[in-house]
């Protein structure tokens, strides 16, 4: 078999055949279905299947991914034998071109049905930036961020496709030298630049996923943007941490990378000290060696490397499933801010401007401490696809941010 397709790929498109994202699209007023991503075009994998007489056809109908996923690891593995097979090997041309449609003629969905979304604190360079920003003379990491991955329940039904605006969200935010908080639009809107890791095979309550478990349950990767309002994060987050300062949007790029596509990107997980305690142990347990890069406006102003985050994916699932949490197919847990130990590295603007100190220059001459309306944030990623210097793309996350909708005032009574 062909160690590239016969279908064209132009020099570094995102979508090499080592690639093969799954997406959900529609063309004109058809039913959005499932697709795979390969070079310039999307594979309708329904009408190739059927026309097999495959007896995972069904799954490919639907508008979701969710019912593919919940396969299971075994099916995901011969589906991807199965594509690759058909896309390397000439043989299979005049069966599978057909279904090739230009990706410039499609509307792409959301991938899948969000279940739960878990997002975690995975960075140590985040961590202790942000510690010093919100919590001055004090420690930067808390006296267990070493010991579990700390996250919290994020808000599942504001998680949206990519290219959905973002709308600057007000609520209560209090100044250090003001006597009370204020609620109006916020002043300190930012990015997150993240990572985030879809499940696929669900679990029972009760049951523990030990951290070498993660390629039984996780399905695959995807880009997140966690916009977040610093100013009312900052005086919500004591004592039960991001509430309304993260619930407002998390917007999701389009396509979902297979877990399988990256085993070339898997690397030796972080050295840890201390040692975790057991349950957070495991001896297949893997960190991703991911470039991600962020643009404002279509400049770049960070290139932050998901190899040097502190916590592992095995470990978050294991830490998220630890109390006997379940699974469900769709849920969603993301790394949190991906960040370095230098300013180009840094994954969101509270740790550019210094939490608003330092503001940021842009190409345009222009200069940010947080975003303004108007701006666009774009967030993509690659990762090495094996021999001859082939990387693989997730496709891009991007948002724009809109004018606060404020609410009127109040009409005295007359």
């Amino acid at each position: 078999m062909a160690s590239t397709s016969w279908v064209p790929v132009p020099d570094g498109s995102p979508f090499p055949v080592q690639n093969l994202p799954y997406g959900v699209f529609s063309r004109g007023d058809e039913d959005p279905r499932v697709g795979v991503a390969i070079g310039a075009y999307v594979l309708d994998l329904a009408p190739l299947a059927a026309s097999e007489g495959a007896d995972f056809a069904s799954v490919f109908h639907t508008p979701s991914l969710n019912p593919f996923m919940g396969l299971g690891r075994q099916a995901w593995h011969a589906v991807r034998h199965w594509l690759t097979e058909r896309l390397r090997d000439e043989s299979y041309r005049s069966l599978v071109e057909p279904e090739l449609v230009p990706l410039d003629q499609v509307r792409l969905h959301m991938p899948f049905a969000v279940g739960d979304y878990v997002d975690f604190y995975a960075s140590e360079h985040h961590a202790t930036n942000l510690g010093r920003i919100l919590r001055p003379g004090e420690p930067p990491l808390t006296p267990n961020w070493k010991h579990l991955p700390i996250g919290y329940h994020g808000r599942a039904g504001t998680v949206r496709l990519s290219d959905t605006s973002v709308r600057r969200p007000c609520g209560q935010a209090k100044a250090p030298d003001a006597e009370r908080p204020v609620f109006g639009p916020s002043t300190r809107l930012d990015f997150e630049a993240e990572v985030g890791f879809v499940i696929g095979t669900p679990t029972l309550p009760g049951e523990r996923v030990g951290v070498d478990q993660v390629r039984d349950h996780v399905f695959g990767v995807v880009l997140v943007n966690d916009w977040s309002a610093r100013d009312i994060q900052a005086w919500e987050y004591r004592p039960l941490g991001p509430f309304l300062g993260k619930s407002f949007l998390t917007s999701l790029s389009p396509w979902v990378v297979p877990l399988d596509a990256l085993e070339p990107a898997m690397i030796a997980p972080p050295a840890q000290d201390p040692e975790p305690l057991d349950h957070l142990r495991g001896t297949a347990d893997f960190g991703l060696d991911l470039d991600l890069e962020v643009r404002i406006n279509g400049a770049v102003v960070s290139r932050p490397r998901y190899a040097q985050m502190y916590w592992t994916p095995g470990q978050m699932l294991a830490h998220l499933t630890s109390g006997g949490a379940a699974l469900r197919t769709g849920d969603l847990y993301a790394s949190g801010t991906v960040s370095g130990p230098t300013p180009a590295e840094y994954g969101s603007l509270v740790e550019l401007s210094a939490g608003g100190a330092r503001p940021l220059a842009l190409a345009d001459g222009s200069t940010r401490t947080f975003l303004e309306d108007g701006d666009e944030v774009t967030i993509s990623a690659t990762a090495p696809a094996g021999a001859g210097g082939v990387r693989l793309g997730f496709g891009a996350v991007t948002g724009e941010v809109r004018p606060a909708d404020v609410p009127a005032a109040p009409v005295a009574a007359q």
